[in-house]
């Protein structure tokens, strides 16, 4: 077992109002000895925006901005959610949920400083819920029942409006695999990858051929008891003498409510599709009061992640309120996914 220490809250609501009901799901960076973090702040209203704050080491916060980062700029992004970063060749890409009241997508915006960002706009596909699952059905490979399951709930929800088929939990690998960008993305109940040459290349015809094949870009699968529900994206990923670690969140589903919980596998450096570790209990879980009552209950929610000599640092979303940290010994981490692939058959 991986020893992990909670180090509590790290950052609370505040009575600014656009961040008077929670702030959570932060993007994390790490630079010098300072932790840039980029974190979703939600209001009274129910509308998100990004705010920010600056820590010195892991966990001492040092600068708040008493006003949002990110907010709305265009009618694509009435809230902005849940946003990760790397730097990748020289430029930080930051990725982020765009929520119209209706359609929630992927889109990102770059920096070369960490303080001037420009928006990019939405990656994710404009197709309906119902011209998708024609596409899905149509895969080379077959895909699982479920995500039928998924579409089928989704599509009857948005038979009047014609909702957009939903994208989120995105993030670039810090590194480009031959020589594209590859993007991490959650089209439920899965995680999957899509790789690109060119941020214009994402056109929706290149979707709808990605979605013909997108059983060959599953990065993740559920898998295991905590995992009952759906996965998602969590971390962007870290490059590791044994592989990409990817911290991500699992989902429960109980008579009592969904349950989120922190996972963790291990894969391939050359090809991530392939999982050479997976945990089959949860890296760590809802077990203090910060996360189990909150805006959401039973909530953690990884996003982000700071390294400090051997130790892994992961900033999390607690109960959709507030934003708390967990580290573990970052070696003893990749051994036990290295263990467990006997286990998981990978």
């Amino acid at each position: 077992m991986v020893s992990i220490k909670k180090h509590g809250i790290i950052l609370k609501p505040t009575k600014n109002a656009f961040e008077n009901k929670g702030v959570f799901n932060p993007a994390c960076i790490r630079e010098g000895n300072y932790v840039h973090m980029f974190y979703r702040a939600w209001d009274q209203n129910n509308r998100s925006t990004i705010g920010y704050c600056k820590l010195d080491g892991p966990l001492k916060v040092v600068e708040r901005m008493d006003k949002p980062f990110f907010s709305q700029e265009a009618e694509y992004e009435l809230n902005l959610e849940d946003p990760r970063i790397v730097l990748l060749d020289g430029i930080y890409y930051m990725t982020y949920v765009a929520y119209d009241g209706k359609n929630v997508r992927i889109a990102y915006a770059v920096s070369k400083n960490l303080r001037n960002f420009e928006k990019k706009g939405v990656i994710s596909p404009n197709i309906t819920y119902d011209k998708a699952e024609d596409i899905f059905r149509t895969c080379v490979l077959k895909l699982k029942e479920r995500y039928f399951l998924f579409e089928s709930y989704f599509k009857d929800k948005a038979a009047k409006d014609a909702t957009l088929l939903w994208d989120k939990d995105a993030f670039l690998f810090p590194k480009k695999i031959k020589g594209r960008f590859a993007l991490v993305h959650r089209i439920l109940p899965d995680i999957q990858v899509i790789y690109f040459k060119d941020f214009n290349d994402l056109t929706l015809k290149y979707w709808k051929r990605y979605f013909k094949r997108l059983s060959d870009f599953v990065i993740l699968e559920s898998k295991y008891w905590y995992e009952s529900r759906n996965i998602g994206g969590g971390c962007p990923p870290i490059e590791t003498d044994k592989g990409w670690l990817m911290i991500y969140h699992a989902v429960d589903d109980m008579n009592r409510g969904k349950i989120y919980r922190a996972g963790a596998a291990l894969l391939d450096k050359k090809d991530p599709t392939k999982v050479i570790g997976h945990l089959k209990e949860p890296l760590f879980l809802p077990d203090k009061k910060w996360e189990i009552k909150g805006n959401v209950d039973n909530v953690v929610f990884p996003t982000g992640t700071a390294i400090f000599g051997e130790k892994l640092y992961i900033y999390y979303g607690a109960a959709d309120e507030r934003i708390a940290v967990a580290s573990l010994n970052l070696n003893e981490l990749l051994d036990e996914l290295v263990k467990s692939r006997k286990d998981c058959r990978c």
